[in-house]
């Protein structure tokens, strides 16, 4: 199948993939905009996240119900977390993204920095192009 938009299409994957990074950022007692998950993602989205030997799987509600709590009560504060390299690789109106992220923040008032790596599937809908599953792991120092 060819697709002669391929550029326009990276471009919006690119933007969601920034604004999904975005979501959960609260420097300078900023509000997270919680809204901005269902602009990235569809409805049925799942996502995962491994460490070691255990993994958990979320739905959307189950995934930003305790990230507001934190983010919220002071737990985790002054925290982002932004993509430092991608691999995009889009197939008619199915792609997948290797993103490796930094974060920082504090985390019940200790510093933290750390790296990890998140794998994005994503499907061009009516609306655009929005993320259908993610996997992430932190990397263990």
């Amino acid at each position: 199948m060819r697709n002669d938009n391929k550029e326009q299409d990276k471009e919006a994957i690119d933007k969601v993939t920034t604004v999904f990074f975005s979501i959960f950022k609260n420097i300078g007692g900023r509000e997270p905009d919680w809204g901005l998950i269902h602009y990235t993602c569809i409805s049925e989205a799942v996502i995962i996240k491994k460490d070691q030997q255990a993994h958990i799987v979320y739905n959307l509600n189950s995934f930003i119900e305790p990230r507001k709590k934190i983010l919220s009560d002071g737990t985790l504060t002054e925290f982002s977390e932004r993509e430092v390299s991608q691999q995009t690789n889009i197939i008619g109106h199915i792609a997948q993204r290797h993103s490796k992220y930094q974060k920082s923040g504090y985390l019940n008032g200790t510093h933290f920095h750390s790296y990890g790596n998140k794998l994005f599937q994503f499907v061009k809908t009516s609306q655009g192009w929005r993320i259908s599953a993610v996997i992430w792991e932190d990397e263990l120092e």
